[in-house]
Order: structure tokens, then sequence, then C-alpha cells
């Protein structure tokens, strides 16, 4: 049923009931933002880890979807300052999907704003969040004769992915185009993106949280914060990650679980890091967790080589030659969404196909 914000200026706060927020881990409330989370807030310190909190507060994936038949939204967030990392300058778009299709991409002025025109009609929006920056939504101003309501969103097949900066993609042109979001848009996908730039550290309680929170099909980049980092050593890694997909894996008995080694670093495949693996050492060893899982009887662990994401012949769309720009997200979707295709299967449901054995 159609309602109408309170208030002269049909402003909608960011916590109205109206609004569905979606790919969030939890929601942070008060009484002049709401902080979408991508680790449990409330309890975030047994993650023991400020740099995952700085990430983890940034709404990589997150959407904010309502009904509406406004012609347009002028949207007011608190960002800031993120100590050593980014500035309130320094933040991605919003990006306005109208019915599926993206209609617009506006940014977010260094105090907050943002703002769009909208097609007339009724229609279901969804607000993709900035994948990178401080961003706090605290309202939303529509038409003053605008009408509101919740919208009634269809189940879909829920993607989870867990990776490092090139999963939560800062580079990306804007929130739609991270890798992860192309991926899920093309397949019908309910995204959540656990992509932490500088953290994915296979942390135990990030493993437990992928473990006990609903999923279809979960995608895990793991190896090149480990090589820049020096997390673990050879003794330790190949342990490390079988230890990650294991936990993962006894929350999802036959969910798909799609392992993606390192892209291509030209300058660190064969430098040796800190704790003596090159990054060609960690690719080996994050397939061998595949394999050996395999081995023991899991058939729903799939290995997908960066090489074949990101190989040498693209090493161009590596700005620094780590990270990719926003032509390489969008070849790094191209890769990756025929892989996960074969997975979910012709009629949409997930398949039996094996990528590997």
């Amino acid at each position: 049923m159609a309602t109408t914000p309170h208030g002269n200026e049909n402003l909608l706060r960011a916590d109205d009931d109206l609004l569905t927020w979606e790919g969030a881990i939890e929601l942070e409330h008060t009484p002049q933002w709401t902080r979408a989370w991508r680790i449990q807030h409330s309890r975030r310190e047994l993650y023991a880890s400020t740099e995952l909190e700085l990430r983890a507060a940034m709404p990589a994936g997150v959407r904010v979807a309502f009904g509406t038949d406004t012609t347009t939204i002028r949207g007011r967030a608190v960002v800031g300052d993120v100590e050593g990392y980014a500035s309130a300058g320094e933040i991605s778009p919003v990006d306005v999907v109208v019915d599926g299709g993206l209609v617009a991409s506006s940014p977010v002025t260094s105090d907050g704003r943002f703002d769009v025109d909208l097609p007339a009609g009724e229609k279901t929006l969804e607000l993709w969040l900035p994948q990178f920056g401080d961003f706090r939504l605290a309202s939303l101003e529509l038409d003053t004769d605008a009408r509101v309501w919740r919208a009634e969103r269809a189940a879909r097949p829920r993607l989870i992915t867990y990776g490092s900066s090139i999963t939560q993609c800062r580079a990306a042109a804007s929130p739609t185009r991270t890798w992860p979001a192309l991926v899920a848009r093309e397949l019908g996908l309910d995204l959540t993106c656990l992509g932490y730039g500088g953290q994915c550290h296979l942390d135990p309680m990030v493993a437990r949280m992928i473990r006990d929170r609903p999923a279809d099909v979960i995608i895990t980049c793991l190896g090149i914060n480990v090589y820049g980092s020096g997390t673990f050593n050879r003794r330790s890694f190949l342990p490390a990650v079988i230890g990650l997909l294991s936990t993962i894996r006894d929350g999802h008995p036959n969910v798909p679980i799609l392992v993606i080694t390192p892209i291509i670093s030209p300058a660190r495949e064969h430098t040796v890091s800190a704790t003596g693996m090159t990054l060609a050492q960690i690719r080996e060893e994050v397939a061998r967790a595949a394999q050996v899982l395999r081995e023991h009887g899991d058939d729903d662990v799939h290995l997908l080589n960066g090489l074949d994401v990101v190989g040498a012949e693209q090493a161009h769309v590596l700005d620094d030659g780590l990270h990719p720009n926003a032509e390489g997200y969008a070849g790094m979707a191209a890769a990756i969404a025929p892989v996960m295709r074969k997975l979910l299967g012709e009629d949409g449901r997930f398949g039996t196909d094996r990528l590997l054995g």
C-alpha cells in the first residue's frame, strides 16, 4: 500500500521502515544517520582488527530499495576522513537502478550530497551505495507529492563474495560496475560483498560469519593480501586456506564454493615475500587447497585460476601493477560470469557440472 513520508518536505530518514537494506551484515542506527556494516557491528571487537573495521564500514555492494513515483531524489549522507586510507573527497558515486536497469550515477560531494532525476511513474528504486569511502546515509528527499512504499522483492539465489581490495573494487566506475555487482546483476543474484581492501587474511571470525549467513553460492578470492602482508608462511598458509573453506562448508553443505587464485601481478610473480613465498607459489597453494578438499569428498569446491581472470595479456589494466582499473573490473566480471553460469545451470538453479576433476 502506498504511503507518503511524514513531514512537509517529503523526507525519508535512513531508518524508515519503508526502506529495505540489502547486502549489509548489520545496520548501525543513530538519530542522525544509518551505516551499513559488512561485519557484525555488534560483535566487532571479536574481529580484533581496526583495519578490517574501517573497510567493513564501507558499503560495497549494499543497496537501499523502495517503491515510489518520485521524479527526483536528493540524498544527504554523513561522510568523513578515514585516517590513512581515504578523505571525505575520495568517495565512490551512488548508482540509481530503476526496475533493474541502471539509470544514473551521481557523485557524492564532500559534504555528502547527491541527486538524481528519475523517469515518471511507479517504479522500484535501488540505491547502490559507494563501494569506497566513509558513507552514512542520513535522509532522502523526494518530490513533494511523491508516494513511497516498501518494495516487494522476489527471492533470488544469494551470492557471497570474499576477498581483498580486488573484490571491494575501489577503482570500478561505480557501485554497480564492480565485478561482484556485474556478475550478480547479470545472473540475477542477491549480492553480499565481503571485499575488504588490504584485509583478506582468512580471519576465522569472517569464516564463521560466512558459515552462518544464508548463501546459495560463494566466491572466495584468496592470496594477494597474504602475499603483501606476509600473513602466513609456507608451513601455515595451506592449512589456513583449508581451514577457512572447511569452516564455510560447515554451514553450507552442497553449496558451490568457487575459489579464485590471485590474478596476475607481474612484479610479484617471482619475487619472494617477507615470509618466503612468491605470488606464483601462493597461487599454487590456493589451488592445492581446493584440490585436497575435492580429493576428500567435497565435490562442491571449484577452482578458477586467477590468471584466467586477469593474466599476462591483460596486465595493462593494472594501473599500479596490482589493482585493476575500471576496464579491468569489467573484464573480471566477463571472465567470472560464465563460470558462475555453469554452476547455476541452464535453468538458473545450481547444476552438477564440475570445474575440477
